[in-house]
């Protein structure tokens, strides 16, 4: 193999072409392997349909020495199997490396399958570039120097050491030029015209015992320079045309002396934008910092407030109490952004109490600031090897049971994960302690709540059938009524309101 080795970089469907954001995960490996004298062609599978015959195709038409594919688990696992399987049978000595969030959580079942050969936990703009560079011998001695790497020898499962997250500014944007006419990833979206996603940040410095960033970034959070940002923004904006920004930081607010450099090139900037939050980092900005987040002009944070139970709270480790969500939505008020919380219901223990206390709780919230947005997910924490390995050395996880009483087996493979109800779960849209009338219960509830108050997000639906189905849920929502809104579900049938916990910003 030569320095001009070259890597076949897959990002398989999730989502529609409506929906379709950058892959900056694909954007980063590119940039990184182009550093370390290595050249990458990408196919990115939300906008590309075709893209396991593109992918076979441009394997025959030009010589590749690996082919990286990014995985998140739940509903990318079935394409991610599909374009591995067909490249190994096409191809069965070409090296394939998944990366992303499935294999940094389910390594063990990622190298399971005979189509993946190496896996890449955590960060890959090293470990890609330097597995790349071993792969010309095959030397075990090159690759069990590799950090972040997973990979199999003589049958067995070999773990190398995790690897440092960095975020090193290399003084140039990330090649956007590889996807083609970038210009077809801005959408139209409540925040403008030409929305682009963005991630400015790396990691998150909590440790939630329930989040896959938890698990993958180990409580790190990296903040880029602000003149990495201003270059970045002035491209996006000057260039591309980009009039609002998606921010797709695990979590935009880190402590305010880390920030406020930040705020200032958004506040220059003045692009519309969305994020990720925490209520308390919010609650602990200065005036000085609020007056940059109004002139940078942020339009909603999304913010986790998962339990109105302080001690869930605490069990989880999310860091975070009831009373600053409620304080959070009045404060996002007076400063005319929207709080997007999320919440996450039907947790393994006391299960139907503490959805309903859940539901009482969004009622007393909407009542602080109406505006406020919900989304409503099931509790599905990870399973204990999907742990980052020192929260898994302070405190083991909970043992999880299913309505039969018995301890909730996870899978072992990708197929598996890819079952409906694994993926189900991966989404936090289903759990093994869930029986039918909960089911039913949470679903209606959701229902009437998002006719009720329609999200400020869908653009797609006519202003008057949202009013209409407004109205119509009115009584529902104030007497409490959610059984069974079947008039709710017929109109929806015909206005397909939109809804944020699938599609997104």
């Amino acid at each position: 193999m030569t320095d001009a080795a070259r890597t076949l970089l897959i990002n398989p469907t999730i989502t529609s072409r409506r929906s379709a954001r950058f892959p900056l995960s694909l954007l980063h490996l590119a940039a990184a392997l182009e550093r370390s004298g290595h050249d990458s062609r990408i196919i990115d599978g939300n906008v590309d349909r075709d893209f396991v015959n593109d992918a076979l195709r441009a394997l025959e038409q030009g010589a590749f020495d690996a082919v990286g594919v990014s995985v998140m688990g739940g509903p990318q696992l079935a394409p991610a199997i599909a374009v591995s399987t067909a490249i190994r049978a096409r191809f069965p000595a070409l090296p394939i490396v998944w990366g992303g969030y499935f294999p940094t959580l389910n390594p063990d079942a990622a190298l399971a399958a005979p189509y993946v050969d190496y896996a890449v936990r955590g960060q890959a703009g090293e470990t890609l570039p330097e597995l790349i560079a071993a792969l010309d011998g095959r030397a075990e001695a090159k690759l069990a120097t590799i950090g972040g790497l997973s990979w199999k020898q003589g049958g067995a499962v070999v773990h190398n050491p995790n690897r440092r997250f960095t975020l090193a500014d290399h003084g140039r944007v990330l090649p956007y030029d590889k996807l083609g006419d970038p210009r077809r990833y801005l959408a139209r979206t409540y925040l403008g015209r030409r929305t682009v996603a963005h991630q400015a940040s790396v990691g998150c410095r909590f440790r939630c015992t329930f989040c896959g960033v938890a698990a993958m970034f180990g409580g790190t959070t990296v903040l880029p320079a602000a003149q990495q940002l201003e270059r970045d923004l002035s491209y996006l904006k000057h260039t591309l045309g980009a009039d609002s920004v998606q921010y797709f930081d695990n979590n935009f607010f880190d402590r305010e002396r880390d920030m406020l450099p930040l705020l200032e090139v958004m506040a220059r900037f003045e692009m519309p934008w969305w994020c990720f939050a925490r209520a308390d980092a919010l609650l602990n900005l200065s005036e000085q910092a609020w007056k940059l987040v109004r002139k940078s002009r942020l339009r909603m944070a999304y913010i986790g407030a998962e339990s109105p139970n302080g001690q869930m709270l605490k069990e989880i480790r999310k860091g975070t109490r009831p009373d600053q969500t409620m304080a959070v939505v009045e404060l996002c008020r007076r400063h005319g952004v929207i709080p997007e919380l999320s919440f996450m219901v039907a947790p393994p223990e006391n299960t139907a109490e503490e959805t309903e206390h859940t539901f009482e709780f969004i009622r007393a919230l909407k009542r602080v600031n109406p505006q406020s947005e919900v989304v409503i997910y099931v509790y599905t924490p990870l399973p204990e090897n999907s742990r980052h390995e020192q929260d898994r050395a302070r405190r083991p996880a909970k043992p999880l049971f299913g309505l039969d009483g018995e301890p909730v087996v996870f899978p072992t493979t990708p197929e598996e994960w890819a079952q409906p109800r694994w993926v189900d779960y991966t989404c936090h849209a289903d759990a093994p302690w869930l029986d039918d009338r909960l089911r039913r219960r949470i679903r209606d509830f959701v229902t009437v709540l998002r006719c009720r108050f329609p999200t400020v997000q869908d653009l797609r639906s006519p202003p008057w059938a949202k009013r209409s189905l407004s109205a119509m849920a009115l009584w529902r929502y104030r007497y409490g009524r959610y059984d069974r809104p079947w008039e709710l579900e017929l109109a929806n049938r015909l206005v397909r309101l939109r809804m944020p916990q699938v599609s997104g910003l």
